[in-house]
């Protein structure tokens, strides 16, 4: 979740991983020597998963990223679901993790593709207190991939180890070349490096993706990639920069405004479904309305007019408040003033929830309705799953999210220059340009407000990145995590597998 020149890899650590001041190799040696072996637990177990059987194998436990010298430089907790018996060649692998930065894979984990998921309300209610109902998961994906849930660094059960300073892994590049490593290593262990592979996250979990596909497939030991399934978009960090003079976010927002207006009821001549109402926003938002915006002040009092009474069906807000605002509705002031006169805001992750502030008079919420209402019930059954059903039960606290301290966001120059510009969305356009077996799976929230839908649409549809039906398109009526609606998981697990099904087994 948000609060927001190729390099050679390595299969060890590269320099971005050594400490500040390095210890001399005595040093680092005798060090190593206090650190346990990784603790790893193996269990099996049975289930039906998108109406088949499946044995498999559950591994929970540290996987090790060494230095050059062999030195353990910290520990990777992940979670690998493997079908027994013989292996399949073409039976592929999915790996997946969460964003953030800074959150553990526990919510695709235990709200999706688990074996297991915790059962929360679907209609935007909140989660109340335990014990949370952990039920089989026919939603799982095992019948079509094995899975493999990933916990960077600093999050989950994952920490750096010894004198090895954390931050070596916070950042958008480190941590990509931390998940990369991670990956060869497991493809080593499980002896899988010809399936058909598929990488994937959530939120900051895409913007991982997409570093971790130049990671894998822009080196010389290119490890060739079948699809990356990207959910609830963040790669093109501009549209998310609330700032003075960018435009750019209230044009990429507006459609997701249009669409929570209409499901709390504030549009007038309300058309019957959200798609539609959203049809008509998008027309708007990136024609009339982005042509006032870039105006500034030469807009027109004509045009001002015109656009204003348009803008205020879209949002459901009143045409005094946005004319105050100069036509500029940010995110909080929209969460806080859509149901003002109910004295309600709504969520951020998902606004289709709502809460109850301290008083009715802020201009921003107290907080996320859409997050406290769902959080207590994933951090619990993430430990009561992991440390009872999987016999994984370290003694380390699991970070759900916040596990991570500053963030290094510097991704260096790109292709063609503009370093000062974060959007990682042109990595994915080469890896599509260079591997003609890659295909791109996207799925959105109509309410999700952390990551919304236009921007996506916006990132995915730019100069560079190819227009040939690679990338298929998928939307959902819940937001952020769609997946907490039962009928959009059920949805999204199918998708997803007809995504798998048909992704063939080479370039």
């Amino acid at each position: 979740m948000i609060r927001s020149a190729l390099a050679v890899a390595l299969l060890f650590a590269t320099p971005a991983f050594a400490q500040d001041k390095p210890d001399t190799a005595a040093e680092k040696k005798e060090a190593a020597r206090d650190i346990p072996p990784p603790v790893v637990s193996v269990t099996r177990h049975s289930g039906t998963f998108g109406g088949v059987r499946v044995n498999y194998r559950a591994t929970a436990g540290e996987t090790y990223l060494k230095d050059k010298d062999g030195n353990p430089l910290a520990a990777i907790t992940s979670y690998s679901y493997v079908k027994e018996g013989k292996t399949d060649p073409n039976r592929p692998v999915t790996f997946l993790w969460n964003g953030g930065p800074g959150s553990g894979s526990l919510w695709l984990h235990m709200g999706a593709f688990g074996p297991k998921r915790v059962v929360i309300p679907s209609d935007a209610r909140d989660d109340g207190a335990p014990p949370y109902p952990i039920v089989d998961n026919a939603f799982s994906l095992l019948d079509v991939t094995d899975l493999v849930f990933i916990d960077p660094v600093g999050t989950g059960f994952s920490r750096a180890l010894g004198k090895t300073d954390p931050k070596n892994y916070w950042g958008i590049t480190k941590d990509a070349k931390s998940m990369a490593q991670f990956i060869r290593l497991w493809l080593n262990e499980n002896d899988r490096w010809n399936a058909p592979k598929y990488i994937g996250g959530e939120s900051y979990g895409t913007t991982r993706s997409a570093a971790v596909i130049r990671e894998l497939e822009g080196t010389y030991t290119d490890v060739a990639v079948n699809g990356i399934i990207l959910i609830s978009s963040i790669l093109d960090f501009s549209q998310a920069a609330d700032a003075p003079g960018n435009e750019l976010g209230y044009v990429t927002n507006l459609p997701s405004m249009a669409a929570t207006a209409w499901y709390h009821n504030k549009v007038a001549n309300k058309p019957a479904t959200v798609e539609e109402f959203v049809a008509e926003a998008k027309a708007f938002a990136i024609g009339p309305y982005a042509s006032a915006l870039l105006k500034g002040n030469s807009l027109s009092a004509e045009e001002r007019a015109s656009v204003r009474p348009q803008l205020s069906r879209f949002t459901g807000v009143s045409e005094a408040f946005l004319d105050r605002a100069d036509l500029r509705l940010s995110p909080g002031r929209f969460y806080k003033e859509l149901l003002r006169d109910r004295g309600l805001t709504i969520g951020r992750l998902d606004t289709r929830y709502t809460g109850k502030d301290y008083d009715a008079a802020g201009e921003e919420p107290d907080n996320d309705p859409s997050f406290y209402a769902i959080d207590g019930a994933y951090t619990a059954a993430m430990n009561a799953y992991a440390r009872s059903t999987l016999k994984y039960s370290p003694d380390v606290v699991y970070s759900s999210i916040g596990g991570t301290g500053e963030w290094d966001w510097n991704i260096g120059e790109g292709p063609r220059g503009g370093s000062g510009y974060l959007n990682v969305a042109p990595y994915i356009g080469k890896a599509l340009r260079e591997n003609s077996g890659l295909r791109v799976f996207v799925a959105q929230g109509y309410y999700d407000f952390a990551t919304p839908f236009f921007g996506a649409e916006y990132s995915l549809n730019r100069t560079g990145i190819p227009n040939d039906g690679r990338i298929s398109w998928h939307w959902y009526h819940a937001g952020h995590m769609m997946y907490v609606r039962e009928d959009d998981l059920r949805k999204l697990s199918t998708d997803i597998r007809s995504f798998i099904r048909t992704g063939g087994t080479g370039r």
